[in-house]
């Protein structure tokens, strides 16, 4: 296995980056690389889904059709558009509760996620798990996970099988800024280092967990810097952009394709609404919030889009209307279908048929 770490050189030749902070491995991405006509129009759609998908979401919500937790990704979308534009298909994902976005991204139909929304059978978990547990085998795609900061062990213990089974996939795993308060995640990172797991930690980071800003709850707010003390190569990026979210996981996935281990990406992201459907977000100032509108990822690559001429402004509309009837389509469909069998209680459920071992 290859044991060469990342450099400033060969970060920097690849995604533009910056030298090093005072030789630290903090490095922060600065420019843009040029993406083609259909990359711009991808992201563009993909975000338009989520965030048609979300809006609807919460006014489902309202009227009780959705019920338990739900929260929203509305304002986070280029995280999503950004990363599975850089992934492959093959490589698996695993995430927080705020799961629906990354989940659409990953290409599990509106259908499934609507219709687990509503807990029916129909949904990607067949209406067992719900907002926060949306899981797609066939899209590699594993959680949702409703625990915080569960899936960042999770995420190592993937990166560890893949490595294993020589498969040359990368794990993306994600998290809040808020779980990267758990002893878990440094255990995790020391694992992943010592051992050069394939993954890719990626935190989240929209400025609140739940309630609490990150000022209140460390005195480290800067997350990158967390992978500092296993020698991890850490990056801070601007999360409300497609361009620079792609650049820095397209270069943190080929270099755990080397072999090279794990890479710590602090994505500065935002989200525009509470952290779930209770919360009126009233420790935040609407100042705040209209400021990071302003930064609006879908509005940015529209305008960039347009600029280029890659698409019309009809063009465009005649899209976002596609999408809504894709969106509604999706709603009858979790309207129309059954809730689970009660019998369903007692399937998919982890059982070994000779425990306790009995010893002749």
């Amino acid at each position: 296995m290859a044991t060469t770490k990342l450099t400033k050189e060969t970060i920097s030749d690849a995604v533009g980056l910056v030298a090093f902070e005072s030789e630290r491995k903090v490095l922060k991405e600065t420019i843009d690389s040029n993406f083609s006509k259909e990359i711009y129009l991808g992201w563009y759609e993909v975000m338009l889904r989520i965030r048609r998908f979300e809006e609807r979401a919460g006014q489902l919500y309202g009227m009780q059709k959705i019920r338990g937790f739900c929260h929203l990704y509305i304002g986070q979308e280029a995280v999503a558009a950004g990363t599975i534009s850089a992934l492959q298909a093959e490589d698996p994902i695993i995430t927080a509760y705020r799961d629906h976005g990354m989940a659409l991204a990953r290409g599990i139909p509106a259908n499934e996620c609507m219709a687990e929304l509503f807990g029916k059978s129909t949904g990607c978990t067949k209406g067992k798990g719900g907002s926060m547990h949306f899981f797609s085998k066939e899209k590699k795609f594993f959680g949702g996970h409703g625990i915080v900061g569960n899936q960042i062990p999770l995420g190592a213990g993937m990166a560890f099988s893949e490595q294993y089974r020589k498969s040359g996939q990368v794990v993306a795993c994600f998290f809040g800024e808020g779980a990267a308060r758990q002893g878990a995640l440094h255990e995790t990172f020391n694992m992943a280092m010592l051992w050069k797991l394939p993954v890719i930690f990626i935190c989240e980071n929209n400025g609140y967990a739940m309630g609490t800003s990150v000022k209140r709850s460390s005195n480290v707010i800067d997350i990158s810097k967390l992978g500092l003390a296993y020698d991890m190569p850490s990056l801070q990026i601007d999360g409300m952009r497609c361009e620079a979210v792609h650049n820095t996981i397209a270069k943190a996935a080929e270099s755990a394709r080397k072999g090279e281990g794990p890479t710590l990406l602090e994505v500065k992201t935002y989200r525009y609404k509470g952290h779930s459907m209770s919360d009126p977000a009233k420790y935040r100032t609407k100042e705040e919030v209209e400021e990071y509108k302003l930064k609006d990822p879908i509005e940015t690559i529209g305008s960039t889009i347009l600029k280029n001429e890659f698409a019309s402004s009809s063009e465009l509309d005649n899209l976002n209307e596609k999408i809504i009837k894709e969106i509604d389509d999706a709603v009858k469909f979790a309207e129309d279908s059954p809730y689970p069998d009660p019998s369903e209680i007692y399937t998919d459920n982890y059982k070994q048929e000779n425990y306790p071992f009995l010893i002749d």
